[in-house]
């Protein structure tokens, strides 16, 4: 927050968090340069410089010394955590005291026979339109166009979410450079771009009277490494993350951070941050075999959370992050044995009358059937005839597909203790008939066997045997299954949204090509978005194709012109349809402050 010089020696800055913090003996004539402390430190909505209490000050040592004389406003004193104006000190003998600065101009103070001069320098982050945006209550977003100097003139919009970052200071001490970097959510370094240049600029009206102003050029936030290195943008673009902080400074580490969070112009107001919970289960191709991704667990587990991460950067364009990598919950596991009896398997057609005959754990067991009987009358007998066996048993009914009758019914069954039942059958499983019964087999060494047009609402007998094996019964959950491939060559994604009767919502299946596409096709994100969306279709399918767009359906293109933006308009869909205030809410709100 400063540059410290003394007579004429330039000593190194030296920024201390705390009336705690070791002070630095005050010899000689002193002279600062500091940024007033407009940002919001502890995130409670209030400016740091106008707060009761203070935490971020410049600390020296009074020695005990005695305040003889004080000139200007631009500073406060902090004594113990409490700032007071420069003016309530003099007089008063002080030993261990912060200078923190307040606004734009100079200030001194004399302490015994040392005087310490300051020159205080004001930050603002201005956007397109040369509103300026508040460190406190506003935030920087994620940029959503491409860079003004690729974009093409027929698509050309405004790049509401660059900010220019305008320093004011008196007359003669505004620095031509400034460095900006930024943080993640964590509070760890993300991005740099060093120094960058500031050029002479009007200053804005917010600016007091009598200062001068520098200004960068419009420098971009951007979720995407590859958004963040095309040469023509990557000395104006910067990677930021939901919930991380932009930080301008003189270069001596400490400055000025502005919060990153979703668009801050919307038909919903500001939209500043929003958590949504993912669960990621990583499917081995057999029991004890080698994870779909990584070649061994751990990695498996890691190249996981960078596709969580990636995905989180993506969505940072509508303030939605998964969470910091710490609480990622993101596991290797083993498919799941046949636990499950989907009765009516896809079509659902009732029942004629007849026999079910199959094994729990080598336990032989008989349902009879009834002519008229729909599946879901017949699944009830068979649950019951499990739990009579000493099993747990959960019926689980799908929606009715569009070829299908009826609906159907899946049986799982577990172990008292939760542990998944085997289930064996042979090839008089069912001898009704007309009702069909197929026992939930999950074989990925051939691919898991994927829906069609027809069946999506419900899934295959294989993917509902995979996706209930791992729900954890919380439809405000997203889960994410990876396995090593899909059974036909050309799907390498698929996501079921909510639907009425539906029993499988709110999960994604990629394989390991999927991961594998990377910036080709962002599955996961684009998958996700199906969810959040709860859109089925692509905006391309019945409109004009957009490459760009994440939610484009085919595009493959790992530039800076392929699928990863998403629109204003989309992030206001995803809050109505799956924010705090949807019948199944996925995102939760996470608030960027709390006044």
């Amino acid at each position: 927050m400063a540059r410290v010089a003394r007579s004429a020696f330039v000593l190194a800055a030296f920024v201390a968090t705390g009336a705690s913090a070791k002070p630095r003996p005050l010899e000689g004539d002193v002279t600062l340069t500091l940024l007033a402390d407009q940002d919001d430190s502890d995130a409670n909505g209030i400016s740091d410089a106008r707060e009761a209490t203070a935490t971020d000050a410049l600390w020296l040592d009074g020695g005990g010394k005695r305040v003889t004389a004080v000139k200007g406003d631009a500073l406060r004193v902090v004594l113990g955590s409490r700032p007071v104006a420069l003016s309530a000190v003099k007089g008063r003998a002080v030993r261990a005291f912060g200078l923190q600065g307040v606004h734009a101009g100079r200030a001194e103070l004399s302490v015994g026979s040392a005087r310490v001069s300051a020159t205080v320098l004001e930050v603002a982050a201005v956007d397109g339109q040369g509103r300026r945006v508040d460190f406190a209550t506003s935030h920087a977003s994620i940029s959503r166009s491409l860079p003004a100097a690729i974009a093409l003139k027929a698509q050309d919009v405004p790049d509401d979410d660059a900010l220019s970052w305008v320093v004011a200071g008196p007359e003669g001490a505004v620095p031509e450079r400034i460095e900006i970097a930024s943080t993640t959510v964590e509070g760890e370094p993300l991005d740099q771009l060093g120094e960058v240049a500031l050029a002479p600029a009007k200053c804005p009206s917010f600016v007091a009277a009598g200062l001068e102003c520098r200004a960068t050029p419009p420098i971009r936030a951007t979720g995407d490494i590859i958004d963040r290195s095309h040469p023509d943008s990557a000395a104006r673009s910067l990677r930021a993350e939901v919930g991380g902080r932009i930080v301008v400074s003189l270069g001596d580490g400490a400055g000025q951070g502005l919060r990153v969070g979703g668009p801050r112009h919307s038909a919903l107001g500001p939209i500043g941050r929003y958590r949504g919970r993912l669960r990621m289960r990583l499917v081995r191709l057999s029991p004890g075999g080698s994870p779909p991704i990584g070649g061994t667990d751990s990695a498996a587990v890691e190249l996981g959370k960078d596709e969580i991460r990636t995905t989180s950067g993506l969505w940072g364009q509508c303030g939605v992050h998964f969470g910091a990598a710490k609480d990622l919950d993101v596991q290797v596991v083993d498919p799941p044995p046949p636990y499950l009896l989907a009765v009516g398997c896809d079509l659902g057609l009732p029942a004629s009358g007849g026999r079910l005959r199959f094994s729990v754990d080598k336990k032989r067991l008989e349902v009879k059937t009834k002519a008229g009987q729909t599946p879901t009358q017949v699944a009830d007998s068979v649950a019951a005839a499990v739990r009579r066996a000493g099993f747990t048993v959960a019926v689980s009914a799908n929606a009715r597909i569009a070829p299908g009758a009826l609906r159907t019914a899946d049986v799982l069954v577990r172990h008292a203790d939760g542990r998944w039942a085997t289930i064996s059958a042979g090839a008089d499983l069912s001898d009704d008939p007309t009702l069909d019964v197929c026992l939930g087999e999950v074989d990925l060494s051939d691919g898991l066997t994927h829906f069609t047009d027809f069946d999506a609402v419900a899934g295959t007998v294989e993917e509902r045997s995979l996706i209930k094996a791992f729900d954890d019964g919380d439809p405000t959950t997203i889960e994410v299954l990876v396995i090593p491939s899909f059974s036909r060559t050309g799907r390498i994604g698929e996501s079921f949204i909510y639907a009425d009767g539906g029993s499988v919502r709110n999960a994604v299946i990629i394989d390991r090509a999927g991961i594998r596409a990377g910036a080709r096709s962002f599955a996961l994100a684009h998958e996700i978005g199906h969810i959040l969306l709860d859109m089925p279709g692509h905006p391309d399918d019945y409109g004009v194709d957009s490459p760009s767009s994440l939610m484009d359906a085919d595009a493959a293109d790992p530039t800076i012109f392929g699928p990863r933006r998403l629109s204003v308009s989309e992030c206001e869909r995803a809050l109505r349809q799956s924010g705090p205030s949807a019948p199944v809410p996925l995102l939760s709100a996470w608030p960027l402050y709390a006044p």
